[in-house]
């Protein structure tokens, strides 16, 4: 009875962290093809597994493949309640590209299929291999932005910030931040745009991720950037968004500098 508790009470602490790296370590370490990975859609999104997703909560499209204006009205269209499926190419032990889908089934059968695995454990997942993937981390960035019951703009975030990540892959956390952004992300974001210590490129995105926070948040931010930061590319850029914004700060901002004697 005593080594019967003892290794379920082990088997209940192993973290979910390790569960993650066994996952991006069987990911990376599959035979060169393709490898894929299912798990659960947050709710509201549905797709046809193949040519669209779509937004019930907000009665529109999240993507569209292969779509053209001959297509019946899309909510006529059969539309299954997940899962997220995606494949993602792998050679070298590296992900050189991935496509993802919702509802629907594989109808390739070649390559390592892992079946249905859960969202924490494919968000850590897919963020170690992100680090190492440079120009193709936006397919496993974008599918996470799907997944059910988890929370991903910090984990993004953590990503942007990481020094030792490829450029590419820190630009692509950084734009996500954008899309999944409230008061706490722009937070973030702010902290990435103002750090002179920080990658030019990854600051620029910065700026450019704050102009794209819904209900102008941003705004406070690129003001503070566009009139006080120390690079000159890096208040051009703000001032350019600022100027795409239409928000009565920026226009009394403008006016300010203008008429400057």
């Amino acid at each position: 009875m005593r080594i019967t508790l003892q290794l379920a009470i082990g088997i209940l602490a192993l973290p979910g962290v390790a569960q993650a790296q066994s996952l991006a370590s069987r990911i990376a370490g599959a035979p060169d093809g393709e490898v894929r990975v299912a798990f659960a859609a947050r709710d509201g999104l549905c797709g046809d597994g193949e040519t669209f997703i779509r937004d019930r909560n907000r009665d529109n499209f999240v993507m569209m493949r292969n779509w053209s204006s001959s297509d019946k009205d899309w909510r006529t269209r059969p539309c299954d309640d997940g899962p997220v499926r995606v494949a993602l190419k792998v050679r070298g032990g590296l992900v050189r590209s991935g496509r993802f889908y919702v509802g629907g089934d594989w109808r390739n059968r070649a390559g390592t299929d892992l079946g249905l695995v859960g969202t924490n454990a494919v968000l850590a997942a897919f963020i170690e291999l992100a680090r190492k993937s440079g120009s193709s981390s936006d397919d496993l960035l974008i599918p996470l932005t799907l997944a059910d019951s988890v929370v991903v703009w910090p984990t993004f975030l953590a990503l942007a910030k990481d020094k030792s990540a490829p450029r590419a892959t820190r630009k692509q956390a950084v734009f996500w931040i954008s899309q999944a952004a409230g008061e706490k992300a722009a937070e973030g974001l702010s902290d990435l745009a103002t750090d002179e210590n920080e990658d030019r490129e990854v600051r620029e995105q910065a700026v450019f991720a704050l102009s794209q926070l819904p209900d102008d948040q941003g705004v406070p931010v690129l003001i503070r950037v566009a009139t006080g930061n120390r690079n000159g590319e890096i208040r051009k850029k703000a001032m350019f968004w600022l100027g795409q914004s239409d928000d009565p700060r920026a226009l009394a901002l403008f006016e300010d500098i203008l008429t400057k004697p």
